[in-house]
């Protein structure tokens, strides 16, 4: 994906994603319900992805600052949507942020007990379904391994809902250079007939910083549509 282009939204996205990323992130609140959920106010973006996809990695790489979200290599870690936004804002009605990032509970993990899965599974199709504030869902598929059969089923979801989500594949430092523009062509193919698919896939390396930039402008932009 090249984001390089002289249309004045682009360019006002990519000034505001200089403006959002420059400066502290900080986790204001996990939500193990939905009852615990922030007011509705700013504009939100959510990251969904299967367990051990890289999210956390992602979102630190993202905004700059390592261990802002927690990292692990056992799947199924986090259990709950997990809110991070720019330092310096009070969460008063007057003083809200102008963005907030949702680290979502990865799905597929089935090690853990059913009835914890099932739970997790609850709150973030809940959240998906029903937060009006949510602008878009980047959802993040294992370089590795593809677009899989669980993964399709959130796309049905979300095109269901009506929810924009875009694909970013991670762990691209993974798999050869060569295979990476493939496999854009293929995950592209893969949701070109969805209705709520973004037609354009974005590949990232959280520890190469590959790829980073455009996911900041793409956001910066999503926020404003």
């Amino acid at each position: 994906m090249t984001l390089l282009s002289a249309d004045p939204a682009m360019q006002a996205a990519k000034e505001l994603s200089a403006t959002l990323f420059t400066r502290p992130w900080v986790f204001i609140r996990g939500v193990p319900a939905l009852k615990f959920l922030p007011p509705e106010g700013p504009p939100e973006i959510a990251f969904a992805g299967r367990s051990n996809v890289g999210k956390s990695s992602l979102i630190n790489a993202l905004v700059g600052v390592n261990g802002l979200a927690r990292t692990s290599n056992t799947p199924g870690r986090t259990q709950e949507l997990n809110y991070f936004v720019p330092e310096g804002y009070s969460g008063a009605e007057d003083d809200l942020p102008p963005m907030a990032l949702v680290d979502m509970p990865g799905y597929g993990y089935a090690k853990a007990p059913k009835e914890q899965v099932d739970l997790w599974t609850k709150l973030v199709f809940d959240y998906l379904r029903g937060r009006s504030t949510l602008k878009r869902v980047y959802l993040l598929i294992d370089s590795r391994h593809g677009v899989k059969k669980n993964d399709e089923g959130v796309m049905d979801l979300l095109d269901k809902a009506a929810m924009s989500y875009q694909v970013v594949l991670t762990k691209t430092d993974k798999i050869k250079a060569a295979g990476v523009p493939r496999l854009m062509s293929e995950t592209l193919a893969t949701i070109k007939r969805r209705p709520a698919a973004f037609p354009e896939v974005i590949a990232t390396s959280s520890e190469k910083g590959e790829g980073i930039a455009d996911l900041r402008v793409a956001i910066a932009l999503a926020i404003t549509l």
